[in-house]
């Protein structure tokens, strides 16, 4: 089962939510967020090769206007393929873990991979950037001490959704964890058997 509905970032930007559902224990959450405009690039191209103009025209040095296209054509070139992301996808298995995948504008992904073992809860935190704003984090088990967090690894930190988006994606994996965790308490316990008492007849 699939389907998309629209939030918004911390900014106001649209956001798309695309949420597919595999399994019950398998679910998969897709944040889009608007691509590179043409007229934000055409905006900020002109403005970089009319300022090498103005600057060729008081040098008259030819180099400036070679310089200005060779800079806009590798400072785009660079934006596209580290910084702007166009998608950003989270992937929950149950008896697997947890998959974060980034898809940037030049089609490059990232992804990293948390095994389930290793995840202690999927939770929303608060932080202050130039206001309060929320996150989602996974906090990583600390192999030395069980009930401490080695590691908090934030979601969604390019696309940066408001509270309601969050709280839609926590839920379903707070679903996803509580079953894994039912999963693995119902595994450890021991199952009691009544021993069999068989009466036997004396031959005599």
């Amino acid at each position: 089962m699939e389907d998309e509905q629209s939030f918004s970032d911390i900014c106001g930007g649209r956001l798309a939510l695309q949420r597919r559902y595999y399994s019950p224990s398998c679910r998969e959450f897709c944040l889009s967020c608007p691509r590179l405009s043409l007229h934000s690039l055409t905006a900020v191209t002109c403005t970089v090769w009319l300022a090498a103009y103005g600057l060729f025209t008081l040098c008259e040095n030819s180099m400036i206007l070679s310089a200005a296209i060779f800079i806009t054509l590798l400072g785009l070139l660079g934006y596209l393929h580290f910084v702007k992301i166009d998608q950003e996808t989270l992937l929950i298995i149950g008896s697997l873990g947890i998959q974060l995948t980034s898809s940037y504008a030049s089609g490059k992904e990232s992804t990293t991979f948390i095994e389930m073992g290793k995840v202690k809860d999927v939770v929303i935190n608060e932080a202050i950037y130039m206001k309060v704003i929320y996150y989602l984090c996974i906090l990583l088990k600390d192999p030395v001490e069980p009930h401490g967090v080695s590691q908090v690894v934030p979601v969604f930190e390019s696309t940066k959704p408001r509270l309601d988006c969050l709280i839609e994606v926590y839920k379903s994996c707070q679903e996803i964890l509580a079953h894994q965790r039912a999963a693995s308490t119902s595994q450890q316990v021991p199952v009691l058997r009544r021993p069999v008492l068989s009466s036997m007849g004396d031959d005599s």
